[in-house]
């Protein structure tokens, strides 16, 4: 059973924005993996793979369980799907100005063709 946190927005942009914890979550992309073959894949310690990780999972990106005695830490879809949603609200108004700008034979945002 997992106590991880729910997903908070503002937590998970400022987590996305380090490369070392874009690594951690490309590494368990493919299923939950220990803290010790995730430091391997990445490059780095034990120590700053599991820092790493508790920011992860305080912004609800990651989360861990347990099985047996082994720490397995995935990706948090439901906080993963959060910051999604958040970035896809930008779209309609883009695609909106996109087909106005088709519409009216003009540029987009200013650009030249």
């Amino acid at each position: 059973m997992s106590t991880d946190p729910a997903p908070d927005m503002d937590l998970a942009l400022r987590a996305l924005a380090d490369p070392n914890r874009r690594a951690i979550l490309a590494a368990v992309r493919g299923g939950p993996r220990p803290v010790g073959e995730l430091a391997e894949a990445v490059g780095l310690s034990q120590q700053a793979t599991s820092h790493h990780l508790r920011i992860l999972r305080a912004a609800g990106l990651a989360r861990g369980t347990r099985e047996g005695t082994r720490h397995l830490f995935a990706v948090n879809t439901d906080g993963l799907s959060a910051v999604r949603s958040y970035l896809d609200g930008f779209w309609p108004d883009r695609l909106a100005a996109l087909k106005a700008a088709v519409e009216a034979g003009g540029a987009i945002g200013g650009e030249d063709g």
